[in-house]
């Protein structure tokens, strides 16, 4: 009887225990789960301050004033958004200049669209997203949350460089990839070879919002 009773337990246990093959499709399962979670922002109400910071881009070369693509995430959002943007401003130079801007500004939020003039000039990639590594370590350090811009390469096909994808999984950061490319890539929507018009600039803005939205910030 005891006999029967051990091999009974025994059996239940068995039963209980998944199928080998089921319990690694399950862990798969987790692990795929985990990977393609995309990165989140808190939400930030009307109001909240916000820094774009950048080069022409930013500033909104090509259009009149208050037609830049920081202009039209400021009506969409109600944040109080200071465009930071300093045409041919270099890499190098803009990470200074930002570290005096989060002291006075103390943005909760900054898009960063920087590093195309660096591009233009042919520099090391490299050299380049160091620089930019810096800009997104300043501003977390002083507890900034980072969106970043993807720049295309000045090439005969505009293509983002890929060393903005690189800094985006790195960081883990909320980014816009081919917005700015895009643009560029259609006649209608710049104003000359490296700059937007004003509908330019509204589809970068409206792209963005779109992507804020999704990342839990509106």
């Amino acid at each position: 009887m005891s006999r029967l009773l051990r091999a009974t337990s025994l059996e239940a246990r068995w039963l209980r225990r998944p199928a080998p093959g089921v319990f690694w499709l399950l862990c798969l399962g987790v692990l795929l789960t985990g990977c393609s979670r995309e990165p989140e922002l808190p939400y930030f109400a009307p109001g909240t301050r916000v820094l774009a910071f950048g080069d022409s881009l930013t500033f909104g070369t090509g259009a009149k004033t208050g037609q830049s693509y920081p202009a039209r995430v400021a009506e969409a959002t109600g944040w109080e958004l200071r465009n930071a943007g300093v045409p041919g401003e270099l890499a190098e130079d803009g990470l200074l200049r930002l570290q005096s801007l989060l002291q006075e500004d103390t943005p909760a939020l900054v898009l960063l669209c920087h590093g195309g003039n660096n591009l233009l000039r042919g520099q090391p990639e490299d050299r380049i997203r160091s620089q930019l590594a810096s800009m997104i370590e300043l501003a977390r350090a002083q507890g900034a949350q980072v969106v970043l811009l993807g720049v295309p390469k000045p090439t005969l096909l505009m293509r983002t460089a890929g060393f903005y994808a690189d800094l985006a999984e790195e960081y883990g950061l909320v980014y816009l990839p081919d917005a700015i490319a895009d643009t560029l890539s259609d006649p209608a929507l710049k104003s000359d070879q490296a700059h937007p018009n004003a509908a330019g600039y509204a589809s970068i803005a409206d792209q963005l919002v779109v992507l804020l939205r999704e990342s839990g910030a509106l």
